[in-house]
């Protein structure tokens, strides 16, 4: 597969195993192999994981911000050959920190910078702002393992 950005819907599905409703990427704009990358998040208010109190405007769960966060760094590492045959794991955070809520109508642009790399695991450093106000930042622990039979590519 040729990586020509910008990646579109369709492109990151060929990369990353995650499919609606859990694909939380829209569009990647930039990407450095093993040092950075930038995708978008649009928040729409038809989205079953918004969080709704009585009163108060729907907001996107941190959980899934930092989800979002995380695959944006997969796509990343997936992206290169000799990965692309491989599945990632989430392994871990620290020091994530939610600095604002993320509204339905927000484009989110996250962007995941590698800290560490080794063959079969990695930390990301990734930072996601609506209007260029930091929403989430954190670190990231991943780790690389092999596809079992019967998954798809």
């Amino acid at each position: 597969m040729d990586i020509t950005l910008p990646l579109d819907y369709s492109a990151i599905e060929r990369i990353l195993p995650h499919r609606y409703p859990f694909l939380l990427v829209d569009r990647i704009t930039e990407l450095e192999p093993d040092k950075r990358i930038v995708g978008i998040k649009n928040v729409t208010l038809n989205e079953r994981y918004l969080a709704h109190r009585d009163g108060e405007p729907p907001v996107l769960p941190p959980t899934i911000l930092t989800e979002a966060v995380a695959q944006v760094g997969a796509i990343m590492i997936l992206a290169k050959p000799e990965n692309r045959q491989r599945l990632i794991y989430f392994a871990g955070i620290e020091r994530v920190r939610y600095r604002h809520p993320v509204h339905p109508g927000d484009v989110v642009e996250i962007e995941a910078r590698v800290r560490r790399l080794r063959s079969r695991m990695g930390l990301l450093h990734g930072v996601a702002r609506v209007d260029g106000k930091v929403v989430v930042e954190g670190t990231m622990t991943f780790a690389l393992g092999p596809r079992t039979e019967g998954e798809s590519t």
